[in-house]
């Protein structure tokens, strides 16, 4: 049974599946703070927080300086690299945010 309303219930049953997965972008948003240290705060666009999530701080050589999870409050703060980095987090496939180290402001 092809009929034109099943294929048009099927297209708009996708498109609702696709627009509901798309429903929660990453976010992440880094700062200085007190005493040469950064602060970043991790999350969803629909408001959930991300406790838990990997968020490393790898240099400019791929190196991860500082190998880091999202604490309980979805906040990780670390010591400031003396050289370039950026942050990287990474709540899985399609939901992942980098943050160069020159995009980080200071307090």
């Amino acid at each position: 049974m092809n009929t034109p309303l099943l294929r048009w219930a099927s297209g708009f049953g996708l498109a609702l599946l696709a627009a509901t997965a798309q429903a929660h972008n990453p976010m992440c948003e880094c700062k200085e703070v007190a005493g040469e240290q950064i602060q970043c705060t991790g999350g969803f666009s629909d408001g959930s927080g991300a406790p838990g999530v990997t968020l490393d701080v790898i240099g400019y050589d791929e190196t991860v300086l500082v190998p880091g999870k999202l604490g309980p409050d979805s906040k990780l703060t670390f010591n400031k690299p003396a050289s370039e980095f950026y942050v990287l987090f990474d709540a899985g496939p399609g939901h992942v945010v980098e943050i160069d180290h020159a995009d980080i402001s200071p307090p």
